[in-house]
């Protein structure tokens, strides 16, 4: 089957509103299939109540709905048990988890974290806030300029006093997936004194469009969101060694999250529910399941094999145009779908703004990557992100408009 033939199961391409759109902002947020929006209203009108609090039937296929959940985005990634599986709102409602409940805690002053040039803002900012709060030093990674990461480049950066390694696993930018088994492997060599640095992965673009196994990447923390990957807004995943999960104190603290209370103390519940305070998001919970599912069915190795080769098409055509200039590696087939480039003499929210006016649907600005742009000397991009549904005819139609932009601006060729 051609992949793009599934666009069918996607409900907003049909509304009379989108019909004409061409949506490549899929690294933003991607569609839901009509198979997750049926989970959704199927668990709010059969199966809504609070899990894991209520004693009667309908709380209790609630519960089982949540964790069922659970397990399947724990062997979506490989995890080795569902309880290493921690729901939040999105990856980086995850990272922050991970810099306030592991970094503030085993962070001392002097120790260093390291994280890369091409990190969204959601993996700078909160170990800013941990190394700023430790007395700790921040220490990036360089890449090339074909968006590499170098062993050269990690092994001197990743000394013993590393505690922290935070790394894209797919730049959101770039698109380039980052060498992180061999980062990992290296960080817990060296890292920390000798006994190995913990390595957290950001696998918010990976998850998407390759298969990713946490065990083979010797990840001690990934998080991803769902919205990325055909599921619901606000809900996210994060995983966790276990070994690593019992000596993390919680980041949020109030309901469901303890076995007992009095008024001078607490005891928490067993993992994972001591991480997951308050009332959880089971429909988002199942709405992920139900997407993960769709993935599953169709294959994370040929949605790799489509992006790549897509992308590829898109870069090709897009290099025959004047004036344009892609940002990354010339091998379009390392991007994950995702190209991102400028036109000369052209601002590219102007970029954006025209190909709007022709029902085309990008991205335009810092994409949350402000140092990279820095490094890049640029002070925003646009990029165009493609997923599955998306065609070799739209790429042939966004190449056609993209042509038009600088005469539209009013140059004269």
């Amino acid at each position: 089957m051609c992949l793009s033939d599934l666009k069918k199961d996607f409900p907003v391409f049909f509304k009379e509103e989108n019909k004409d759109v061409i949506y490549f902002d899929n690294a933003a947020t991607t569609q839901r299939p009509q198979c997750v929006l049926d989970a959704l209203a199927e668990f709010y009108s059969r199966d809504n109540a609070n899990p894991l609090r209520g004693l009667y039937d309908l709380s209790n296929r609630a519960t089982i709905a949540y964790e069922n959940s659970r397990a399947a985005a724990a062997s979506f990634i490989g995890a080795s048990r569902a309880e290493e599986i921690i729901f939040t709102r999105n990856a980086s409602e995850s990272l922050n988890f991970i810099a306030y409940s592991y970094g503030m805690q085993y962070v001392q002053e002097g120790d260093e974290i390291v994280i890369s040039c091409m990190e969204h803002h959601s993996n700078i900012l909160p170990w800013q806030m941990v190394a700023q709060a430790k007395k700790a030093k921040l220490v990036w990674l360089e890449c090339d300029d074909q968006a590499v990461i170098s062993k050269e480049e990690y092994e001197s950066k990743i000394t013993s006093k590393t505690k922290i390694v935070s790394i894209a696993h797919v730049s959101n930018v770039f698109g380039i997936t980052n060498p992180v088994k061999e980062i990992a492997s290296y960080a817990h060599k060296v890292g920390n004194g000798g006994k190995g640095a913990v390595v957290v992965v950001d696998g918010a673009q990976s998850t998407p469009h390759i298969p990713v196994n946490v065990k083979d990447l010797d990840a001690d923390f990934f998080v991803f969101s769902g919205h990325k990957l055909c599921a619901p807004m606000g809900i996210g995943a994060l995983y966790g060694k276990y070994s690593i999960l019992e000596q993390t104190q919680p980041f949020l603290r109030g309901g469901e999250m303890i076995e007992y209370v009095t008024r001078e103390s607490a005891t928490f519940a067993e993992i994972p529910h001591r991480f997951e305070a308050g009332t959880v998001n089971a429909g988002g919970a199942v709405g992920l399941a139900a997407a993960i599912k769709y993935l599953e069915n169709i294959g994370l190795k040929n949605i790799e094999e489509n992006d790549n080769k897509l992308a590829s098409y898109l870069a090709d055509e897009m290099r025959k145009i004047p004036y344009v200039n892609i940002i990354g590696n010339n091998d379009a087939s390392k991007h994950c779908g995702i190209i991102t480039f400028t036109i000369d003499g052209v601002h590219p929210h102007d970029v954006a703004t025209v190909l709007d006016s022709e029902h085309i649907a990008v991205r335009a600005g810092h994409h949350c990557a402000q140092p990279l742009m820095q490094k890049l000397g640029v002070g925003s991009t646009t990029r165009a992100s493609l997923y599955f549904y998306n065609s070799e005819k739209e790429v042939e139609i966004f190449c056609e408009k993209l042509k038009n932009v600088r005469k539209w601006m009013g140059f004269k060729e």
